[in-house]
């Protein structure tokens, strides 16, 4: 059994890859409670803005959920901006009494940047095109980073091989992923 049913919900991997062709986000599937891995197949990437934005989550489901809500809407008030998005909805999440209490990390991805968002009101660009977040990104993001480095793997391999190494090292990943591409036409602005 958990360890408390008030134990943290901990989950998750997510990893976003920009290149010129494509954006690549993926995530693993495992939520656990406690020591319980309560399901192995939930979906922590979404196509947003009509299918322009990836989203993924680490954290509490019911934030993210929240969250993504949220996103929309500032997608839909600027015209689909991400980072106009992005930095309204870290200002509202990190003054706004009840969604300052949602305990979630994003990842926003268009063609043309990445960009993580936290309650903390941060809204950081890493400086190279890829990015992870939850107890299993700092392994895929190292992997990542080394793939792009030393291998000519498409977009989605690099994600893939990443994220198979880190759910190999990583309790609260699994080897269940969900992948969401973004293809990047040559006349697009």
């Amino acid at each position: 059994m958990s360890d408390s049913p008030n134990a943290p919900m901990r989950s998750t991997t997510v990893l976003a890859i920009r290149t010129p062709e494509r954006t690549v986000m993926v995530s693993d599937g495992q939520v656990t409670h406690g020591n319980i891995v309560m399901k192995s197949s939930a979906r922590k990437v979404r196509c947003l803005h009509n299918g322009k934005i990836l989203a993924g989550f680490a954290g509490g489901t019911a934030d993210a959920f929240a969250l993504f809500e949220r996103l929309e809407g500032k997608l839909q008030e600027s015209g689909g901006n991400l980072l106009r998005s992005a930095v309204d909805l870290a200002k509202e999440w990190r003054t706004d009494r009840a969604l300052r209490r949602l305990e979630a990390m994003l990842v926003v991805a268009d063609k043309e940047q990445i960009l993580l968002v936290s309650g903390n009101g941060d809204v950081v660009e890493p400086d190279e095109p890829v990015l992870a977040i939850g107890s299993g990104g700092p392994f895929a993001l190292s992997a990542a980073k080394a793939l792009i480095q030393h291998t000519s793997l498409s977009a989605e391999d690099i994600a893939h091989s990443a994220m198979e190494i880190a759910s190999e090292l990583c309790i609260y990943t699994n080897a269940n992923r969900t992948v969401e591409v973004l293809e990047h036409s040559i006349g697009d602005e």
